[in-house]
């Protein structure tokens, strides 16, 4: 086993490799950062992968994905359809408790579509705020990618919750 501090690193490491590759469009990098079965030691060939260690993932506003299959599918149609992505991580937590490790993150995102118009470079520019959690495995091979559950945060609701009940703040941070 190797010390907490490294292994915090590591898992930082490998939270940030996904985001990377998912930035650039290299679904091959992105394919291999998530757990297979054969990183769990089961030869698919004789269990049914779906009893090792299934994948998982949650993309805003989509049903649950799980399987190597269905979740890949998705990111292959995320990057097929979207031009340009950028993601500003903020609110970073990493916790682990033996293989298990759990990061939790707000990502803040920026992405764009194809251009309206022949000569522009990128479509409109659309910000997203996400609160995001993933789970990885530790494996012989590094740290894996196990469950992926993105959220939208809804802008605004605090402000909306205020009006509501007619009890804004004053200036001076007192209630009115």
């Amino acid at each position: 086993m190797s010390a907490p501090h490294l292994d915090v690193e590591q898992v930082s490491a490998a939270n940030t490799a996904f985001y990377e590759a998912l930035e650039r469009g290299d679904f091959e990098e992105l394919a291999g950062l998530w757990l297979t079965p054969a990183d769990l030691g089961v030869d698919e060939e004789y269990h049914d992968p779906a009893d090792a260690g299934v994948i998982s993932c949650v993309h805003p506003g989509w049903p649950v994905l799980t399987g190597r299959g269905e979740v890949l599918r998705s990111y292959a149609l995320i990057m097929a359809n979207t031009d340009y992505i950028q993601f500003f991580l903020t609110d970073v937590h990493v916790s682990i408790t033996g293989d298990t490790a759990l990061v939790t993150c707000t990502e803040n995102i920026l992405s764009g579509g194809p251009a309206p118009e022949e000569g522009e470079e990128l479509g409109p520019l659309v910000g997203q705020l996400v609160v995001a959690t993933n789970a990885f495995r530790r494996t012989p091979a590094g740290w894996k990618l196990w469950s992926h559950h993105a959220s939208p945060v809804l802008a605004g609701a605090d402000d909306d919750e205020d009006e509501d009940n007619g009890s804004n703040p004053d200036d001076d941070g007192t209630l009115a």
